[in-house]
């Protein structure tokens, strides 16, 4: 039985172009932004053999069209894309200079399946594979083909056809807007000065996108700060771009000067993401030291309280000792003046006054505000994530608390010491909290099988298990070489993907980042 499936999600398509001279000899920059608009993915699981999907464009790119056969093999999922009067991106602005096909999960998770390079007929054919199997299809221009996360330019989208009614059925899932990239800068109005007026052959015209890509790239890590957050890789990425410009200007093989500048795109891509993330938490541990310092002013706060609140009761009470004091010197000298009688009167009266007067109350204003209560979540997971950081390369994501234990962190099948030191305290951190749960994931590169990317799983849970973690608490998985980081196409690229990933998720630290919030579900035909 064929079993499809569709989710809708918030998302309205509005083009704005804005105009940005920050300053002299800089061209506009067309800017998109994706408000809301309703996109159908599909489920192709259960699917026995190929299914076409339509695929159209946008109000920003109306003529474009095409198709994508979709079909679900064992393993994977393998996508033949077809695309007709797709024109040049630089339409939408002088930083964009290719188009990207992605894949959105139910979930709102995106990945990239690759460059879409139009030809000179305005055609384009894509054929790739992912792991995913039920996900919408995009496409949107980007100023490099290694981008990790989608811009808001969303040029094409899937659509079910006619040819599929009578086996859609409604997912229901939850859908959380994605996180769109922030990939523009102001570009220089000559483009780093190189010449496009020459005829070029299609080699020769692929080798110099590949270097626009590599300098936009540059550019973009460099607007990011990451000379000041990730200064070695971002020196590298900018050393690989200058490298493949000489080579350019040197008139060296098309098919070499590609592979440096993909690589000086995918080492700037990676500057990019290490400055977003040391931005963020540095940003973090500041919120948590004005958090303690706000902690540490309540505290002073309430001591300078308790001490007046005792001095308080200190004067009430010499007041009560004097007024005592003087009704008796009072009573004495009565008793001398008047009659027995009428002194012994007097001196129950009083003594009878004196009991009954209202007792001084001094006051001394009114006590502190309590502090605002905070999420408990929240405040878990920021705390979680400030340990595990100083530990080693965390990131707080949908999927939980994920820790990285990079390929160098291994001698073959054997963890380093160091990395045995990581673990230790990693253990230890979540043994702390017993709802926590843990899954260690391998993975691996192109040229390794999921066996290798397994045994290094087993060997971190392990670990974790012998220095303290309830072995109950703690699974493994191998997922192989089918969610790379990055392509396998380079060695930095294979390195990358050759890793071990933790995951630490659970009730007491909730389901969404500190940075993140939930969005609105529409379903389909709403």
């Amino acid at each position: 039985m064929r079993n499809l499936g569709s989710f809708s999600a918030a998302l309205l398509l509005c083009a704005i172009p804005g105009w940005s001279q920050a300053s002299s000899g800089q061209v506009p920059v067309y800017k998109v932004t994706v408000i809301e608009r309703t996109i159908k993915a599909v489920n192709y699981k259960y699917r026995s053999g190929p299914t076409k999907i339509d695929l159209r464009g946008t109000v920003l790119l109306s003529a474009a069209h095409g198709e994508a056969i979709v079909e679900s093999v064992r393993g994977r999922t393998e996508i033949n894309a077809k695309i007709e009067k797709i024109t040049s991106p630089s339409r939408f602005g002088p930083g964009y200079l290719t188009y990207v096909l992605w894949a959105l999960t139910p979930e709102g998770g995106p990945r990239n399946l690759g460059q879409v390079l139009p030809d000179p007929y305005d055609k384009a054919q894509l054929h790739v594979t992912t792991d995913l199997q039920a996900f919408a299809l995009i496409v949107t221009a980007e100023p490099y083909s290694a981008v990790r996360k989608p811009s808001d330019l969303v040029v094409m989208e899937n659509e079910i056809s006619s040819r599929t009614k009578g086996t859609v059925a409604l997912v229901d899932a939850k859908y959380e807007l994605l996180p769109r990239g922030t990939y523009t800068w102001d570009v220089p109005a000559d483009l780093n000065g190189l010449d496009t007026g020459r005829k070029l052959s299609m080699s020769d015209h692929e080798a110099l996108l590949e270097l626009y890509q590599a300098q936009n790239a540059v550019s973009i890590a460099r607007a990011a700060r990451a000379e000041q957050y990730a200064p070695d890789t971002f020196a590298k990425a900018q050393q690989l771009s200058d490298q493949a410009r000489q080579m350019m200007d040197h008139k060296e093989r098309a098919k070499q000067i590609v592979q440096v500048a993909r690589e000086a795109t995918q080492t700037a891509e990676d500057a990019r993401a290490i400055a977003e993330q040391r931005e963020h938490q540095e940003q973090l541990a500041k919120v948590q030291a004005d958090e303690a310092r706000a902690r540490e002013a309540q505290t002073r706060l309430e001591a300078e309280a308790a001490q007046l609140r005792a001095q308080s009761n200190s004067a009430r009470a010499e007041a009560d000792a004097n007024r005592a004091s003087a009704e008796r010197a009072e009573a004495e000298a009565s008793a001398a003046k008047l009659r027995a009688a009428q002194a012994e009167a007097r001196a129950r009266q009083a003594e009878v006054a004196a009991q009954s007067a209202p007792p001084i109350v001094i006051q001394s204003g009114p006590p502190p505000s309590p502090p605002q209560q905070q999420d408990p979540k929240i405040l878990l997971r920021t705390r979680l994530l400030t340990e595990l950081t100083l530990v080693g390369n965390t990131l707080d994501t949908a999927r939980g608390l994920v820790i990285t234990i990079p390929d160098n962190g291994f001698a073959g099948a054997t963890a380093r010491e160091t990395s045995m030191r990581e673990l230790a305290r990693i253990s230890q951190i979540v043994v702390a909290q017993p709802a926590l749960r843990v899954q260690v994931e391998g993975h691996s590169d192109s040229s390794d099988g999921e066996a290798v990317a397994l045994r290094r799983a087993q060997l971190v849970r392990d670990a974790l298990v012998a220095y303290g973690l309830p072995a109950s608490r703690a699974s493994v998985r191998g997922w192989g070489d089918s969610r790379p980081l990055e392509s396998n196409a380079t060695a930095i690229g294979r390195e990358h993907n050759r890793r071990v990933e933790i995951v630490i998720s659970g009730e007491p630290i909730g389901d969404l980042p500190v940075w993140d919030r939930t969005y609105p579900l529409l379903r389909s035909g709403e």
